[in-house]
């Protein structure tokens, strides 16, 4: 991979980090040129290896991220998102930016608990329903959740400096 891709997928992240901060969704029109571009590009400049690179990466960063969308960790569009990033950047680097923006998203996540006051409540209400499953009380394998029970941020505040962290490691 070289850094112009890293360079070229920076306007796609910062378009997809203002629409997930002001509407709380990733459209579209983002990441579909995101992903086509990044194809495209990879196979004019390297030819059918720089397509090859492309498609693995943009598998790799859809199906990772898929995982996550059916666990409701994320959201459609990040998931879409995921496979533009790694159209561009290919498999190696999308793990490192997802691995990061995980990372990140704990942190945040905790931070966001802390300031509401929150964390204990939810620690407690994770241990009773853990108790529950292994006294076998409930034998559903993904409890169901009202969504007010949710904790719910724009995952771009993650996964943009999980991008930035992942180049500087690079």
């Amino acid at each position: 991979m070289t850094e112009w891709a890293l360079w070229a997928c920076l306007p796609f992240l910062a378009a997809a980090l203002f629409t997930d901060i002001r509407w709380m969704r990733i459209p579209n029109w983002i990441t579909v040129p995101a992903l086509i571009a990044g194809g495209a590009i990879q196979f004019v400049v390297k030819g059918w290896q720089g397509l090859i690179f492309s498609l693995c990466g943009a598998g790799a960063g859809f199906l990772l991220l898929l995982i996550m969308y059916f666990v409701g960790a994320v959201g459609a569009g990040d998931v879409k998102l995921f496979a533009g990033i790694g159209a561009w950047t290919g498999v190696l680097f999308t793990v490192q930016v997802i691995v990061y923006s995980v990372l990140l998203g704990a942190i945040i996540g905790w931070i966001i608990l802390l300031f509401r006051k929150e964390a204990g409540r939810r620690v407690r209400s994770m241990i009773s329903r853990t108790a529950g499953f292994l006294m076998l009380r409930n034998m559903g394998m993904f409890p169901e959740r009202n969504s007010s029970e949710l904790l719910r941020f724009p995952f771009m505040l993650a996964v943009f400096p999980g991008f930035i962290c992942a180049y500087l490691y690079f």
